[in-house]
């Protein structure tokens, strides 16, 4: 996991080995006020990533969504830069206690000013890759904080 620390580093869940890096198409820059729509470029860039492979696109699921955006402001408001919180909850077990069944994978990242700088970062991570082109996954929410020493992003994954 990366330190907390490291502000341009991402920390990425174990999935599947991925194949080649797709051209992403363009997603604007992002202000505090663009959250919803940052999140939401972020599905796109991830459904064209997974459509070069041959995966079925995942849909947007508002539990995943509140459920990554609640560990983005987290991080924000606690200064940390981690999967495990510094309660030690896991992302299974705040996912357990938001009553969501069957999280596949989260990916973290921190400081990308917008959807296609935090998408590119993802896509040059094994990792972060590999969850983006799991195609097991059905469902994504994403969660961005914009505020000072971020912003913030979040990916849950479900099956």
């Amino acid at each position: 996991m990366s330190k907390p620390d490291a502000p341009k580093k991402s920390t990425p869940s174990p999935s599947r080995t991925p194949v080649q890096k797709p051209e992403a198409p363009a997603a604007s820059a992002q202000t505090p006020s663009g959250e919803s729509a940052a999140e939401a470029a972020v599905l796109t860039l991830v459904n064209a990533e997974r459509a070069v492979v041959g995966c079925r696109p995942v849909t947007a699921d508002s539990g995943l969504a509140a459920l990554a955006g609640r560990f983005s402001a987290d991080m924000a408001e606690r200064d940390f830069f981690a999967h495990t919180d510094p309660d030690g909850a896991t992302p299974w077990d705040r996912a357990e206690k938001a009553g969501i069944a069957g999280l596949g994978g989260e990916n973290i990242a921190r400081g990308q000013a917008d959807a296609r700088a935090v998408m590119a970062a993802w896509m040059s991570s094994p990792g972060h890759r590999a969850n983006i082109l799991n195609c097991d996954y059905k469902t994504m929410g994403v969660g961005a904080h914009f505020a000072p020493g971020g912003p913030w992003w979040t990916q849950d994954f479900g099956f």
